[in-house]
């Protein structure tokens, strides 16, 4: 792993693939002390994740499916995912990071593509309002119900981290508003990926770095660096 470089600053920020895609949100999920990764990913390249990134990893997957981050939703305090996982999988997520682990009662399966969370708040989509309750008591977070730039899927849209968050580059004024608010840190309009509007698909953070996928650009790097202060 290495420290990216552009110019003079020095980013803590790494460019990866995962299975030959820049979208590496897709398929990994994490907070500040756990990265999930799918199985069957290189043991390789999980042992340079969970090291750059200082977090223990876990192999798993949601249902049998590779793709955590659509499936999974979490802060530092609980994790939500899909109504697709079986037990085992509960299980082990439960064994291993200590933490309420609870499938979303929810007919909507794309937990992670409806909800944003840091260790202070929850930006869900207004699908999800009838499970408001066991949303708040599992991340322990008051939690805020918006549309992003009129999508339903917030938890695409946005990337919520404890020092700072990045939105959807046509969020509106009155939503950057509220999603601070609810978060208590200050969020930015952003891209990953050369230009792509779907911020969780390209971004996967920890305490103090983070993984992006490889066609970010140095722009994009920068505006990363600052929001999430790396």
């Amino acid at each position: 792993m290495v420290i990216l470089v552009i110019g003079v600053i020095k980013l803590a920020i790494h460019l990866l693939d995962i299975y030959r895609s820049s979208n590496i949100g897709i398929f990994l999920k994490s907070n500040e002390n756990h990265l999930l990764v799918p199985r069957g990913l290189a043991k390789t390249k999980i042992e340079k994740l969970a090291e750059y990134l200082s977090v223990e990893s876990i192999e798993i997957s949601i249902g049998g499916f590779r793709l955590l981050g659509p499936l999974i939703a979490m802060n530092n305090n609980g994790i939500l995912v899909s109504k697709l996982a079986d037990e085992n999988e509960i299980t082990l997520l439960k064994k291993v990071t200590g933490l309420p682990v609870e499938r979303l009662q929810s007919k909507y399966t794309s937990v992670g593509n409806l909800i944003s969370a840091n260790d202070r708040g929850v930006i869900a989509s207004t699908l999800l309002k009838d499970v408001k309750n066991q949303i708040a008591d599992v991340l322990n977070v008051p939690i805020e119900f918006l549309t992003i730039a009129s999508f339903d899927n917030v938890g695409a849209l946005m990337v919520s981290g404890n020092v700072g968050s990045a939105i959807h580059p046509q969020a509106s004024d009155g939503e950057i508003t509220k999603a601070t608010k609810a978060l208590k840190v200050a969020v930015e309009p952003i891209t990953i990926n050369r230009g792509l509007p779907f911020i969780a698909s390209g971004i996967i953070l920890s305490k103090t770095k983070a993984v992006v996928g490889s066609l970010t650009t140095g722009p994009e790097l920068i505006m990363l660096s600052r929001i999430f202060k790396l």
